[in-house]
């Protein structure tokens, strides 16, 4: 059956595993603990975060813990083999799916470049696809650069930058093209003294570029 991955951070209740009935020490047996639970559920399918928490004062002793699938087929297929079963305890532990969220929408938050790749090798096995940056432009304080006369606050000014990607399957002979945008205001990256150092260091691999102006004036700005 096919199922829908989006590239975004998984909030849905049926991508999510609530796992209760731990026991848990000092910090590097939690540590400890955090691992064997990723490794056990990492069986079952690509895991986006695993959170431990100890148990409220009159809960007793012992530890809970909230993993997150990106596929709600694969936390499915987690639960029941799980549920009930020692794992790595001596005694069972209690594996539900969490609440399904059907009546609130909430916002879908992109995940960053690192898990973005992450998945995509999972999904599509690694070397078997593929990404090209077509461009990448600067964007920031357009308006001001047209008319000089206007100088804006420091307060008002932002990093904004444009890329437009393109993301192959070789084997299947598709190629899908992505824009995106991102901005972030510049007061919040004044330092203490009150001077800014800001540099812009592309995280992506840029030499595949279409051309050179397609990516130059990229900033750096002392």
């Amino acid at each position: 059956m096919v199922q829908l991955v989006p590239f975004a951070v998984p909030i849905e209740g049926d991508k999510t595993l609530l796992v209760w009935e731990l026991s848990s020490g000092p910090t590097p047996e939690a540590l400890h603990l955090k691992h064997s639970l990723f490794t056990v559920f990492s069986q079952f399918g690509l895991l986006y975060s695993v959170r431990l928490f100890p148990n409220a004062a009159v809960g007793g002793p012992g530890s809970s813990a909230i993993i997150k699938f990106y596929s709600a087929r694969d936390a499915h297929r987690a639960q029941k083999p799980c549920d009930q079963k020692q794992l790595f305890h001596t005694s069972p532990v209690k594996v539900r799916l969490g609440t399904r969220h059907t009546a609130v929408h909430h916002k879908m938050l992109a995940v960053n470049n690192s898990r973005c790749q992450e998945l995509a090798n999972y999904i599509f096995v690694f070397h078997e696809w593929s990404k090209r940056i077509i461009k990448l432009q600067d964007l920031s304080n357009l308006e001001e650069r047209e008319n000089e006369d206007i100088v804006t606050p420091l307060q008002k000014q932002s990093l904004k930058f444009f890329c437009a990607l393109e993301v192959g399957l070789p084997s299947h002979e598709c190629r899908s093209p992505w824009v995106g945008m991102a901005e972030e205001s510049l007061d919040k990256l004044v330092e203490e003294s009150g001077k800014t150092a800001v540099a812009y260091r592309p995280c992506e691999d840029v030499t595949d570029a279409r051309t050179e102006e397609e990516v130059q004036d990229l900033i750096q700005v002392s």
